[in-house]
């Protein structure tokens, strides 16, 4: 017999789990079905400070070209985190929806997984509550979006289209600034590097670093004495989890309080074998685009048959609502004449992209759906092993009954109390043992 409560429980959870799936659907296909073809890049922004050059320098590189591995204009006082560029935006979790914000789009300077200068666009939304002393800054990392410059979060914050806005709504509530980058390639000259990892952390880092170096920014209390929190879930637990441990070495004097990620897809090659065949295979050809495009000596392309090499060229100009519906359920083997996953030199790269090899020199909220059906539940169970092995202070927080979407929804609050009480300078509270 089942206990009243467990019922009361189960029905919550289904509940959640409909209005989840529903709102999360809905968001996506508005961010994916206008995008049937990758629409133009915005124009250059303006700069904001006297020594930053106008984004409309980089090169024009074709949206089937490979990532960019140099930055304009670099010069050998630029730094990781330096403004190029920046205008003001506006940020709208829905489309029309106000905000009490100011927002910036911007383009900074950051570094590919090879560790060449690049440039990345990204956002700084800041409440606009009248504050002007130090207030916490979250470098927010959003889940899959697409390949297509169309997709990037802060094409769609201006339409209110950006799926994750309602999330990063509930962190501007709190009086939070939040800085969100739209990775490398989205939004800037060349492919998305899609799923791998460095490119990620640093691009989620030096968001952090370009935002306390924003003078709009900085006015509204965002500085180098603020508090600094990372944050994101599935591509983005990736590249936060990375973030995380990246910044001692990376950026150390960013005064990051605690990371809060979930989703994470710790072990692309586990991943990518969970899925071959099932509902998010289409997500492993775009990992093996954003790959390839870090990567150009892997050539994807001597290995795609006639029908993959049209599904690359169909995601590189939509989004994620329509790419994974025209990839679900295909097998590696449907567009391929060689699986690139069985090569040396593939699993080498991808192997890069492992996380849980260092310590993450802050405290971790790491959450998981026990039902994810993406992202399989054990690679974050792994993660976190491999975490709590090394010495990393984790507060492992799993999802029961909880898939990918729910995972997402269900536990943005929880991990935004958490870093709450990090930057009260609470205790973490780990629970390894």
């Amino acid at each position: 017999m089942v206990h009243p409560r467990a019922t009361r429980t189960i029905r919550t959870t289904r509940a959640l789990r409909g209005t989840a799936l529903t709102a999360a659907t809905a968001l996506a296909l508005a961010l994916g079905l206008p995008s049937a073809t990758a629409t133009a890049r915005p124009a250059p922004a303006t700069p904001e400070a006297p020594s930053a050059t106008s984004a409309s320098s980089a090169p024009n590189v074709s949206s089937g070209s490979h990532a960019s591995s140099a930055s304009p204009a670099q010069t050998d006082s630029a730094r990781p985190g330096d403004i190029v560029a920046s205008s003001p935006t506006s940020f709208h979790p829905l489309p029309g929806q106000p905000t009490r914000t100011r927002a910036w789009h911007m383009e900074y300077r950051s570094t590919t997984a090879k560790g060449t200068p690049n440039v990345v666009s990204g956002t700084v939304i800041v409440p606009d509550d009248g504050r002007t002393g130090p207030r916490p800054l979250v470098t927010y990392a959003v889940g899959t979006v697409g390949l297509a410059d169309s997709c990037a979060p802060s094409a769609g914050f201006p339409k209110g289209t950006t799926v994750e806005a309602n999330l990063i709504q509930q962190l501007t509530a709190r009086g939070w600034a939040v800085a969100v980058t739209d990775y490398e390639g989205l939004g800037t000259p060349g492919d998305h590097t899609y799923t791998v990892g460095r490119a990620e952390g640093q691009a989620v880092l030096d968001a952090a670093r370009a935002a306390q170096r924003l003078p709009g920014a900085v006015r509204a209390g965002v500085t180098e004495d603020s508090p600094v929190g990372i944050m994101g879930y599935s591509q983005g637990g990736q590249a936060s989890s990375w973030a995380a441990e990246l910044h001692s070495t990376y950026a150390p004097e960013l005064k990051v309080k605690g990371t809060a990620t979930g989703g994470v897809p710790a072990d692309l090659l586990k991943v990518a074998d969970f899925n071959n065949g099932n509902v998010g295979a289409g997500l492993i050809l775009m990992a093996a685009v954003g790959q390839d495009a870090a990567f150009p000596e892997l050539d994807l392309a001597k290995y795609l048959n006639d029908k993959g090499r049209h599904y690359v060229d169909f995601m590189k100009k939509n989004c994620v609502a329509i790419d994974a519906i025209a990839g679900a359920f295909k097998k590696i083997s449907d567009v391929t004449v060689k699986n690139p996953l069985y090569e040396a030199d593939w699993q080498q790269r991808l192997r890069e992209s492992d996380l849980g090899t260092r310590r993450p020199d802050a405290p971790v909220f790491l959450y998981h759906g026990t039902l994810d059906e993406l992202i399989p539940y054990g690679v974050g169970k792994q993660l976190r092993a491999d975490w709590c092995a090394k010495g990393a202070e984790v507060r492992w927080a799993p999802i029961p009954l909880g898939e990918h979407v729910v995972g997402a929804v269900a536990g943005a609050v929880p991990a935004a109390d958490w870093l709450a009480g990090r930057f009260a300078g609470k205790p973490a509270h780990g629970n390894c043992g």
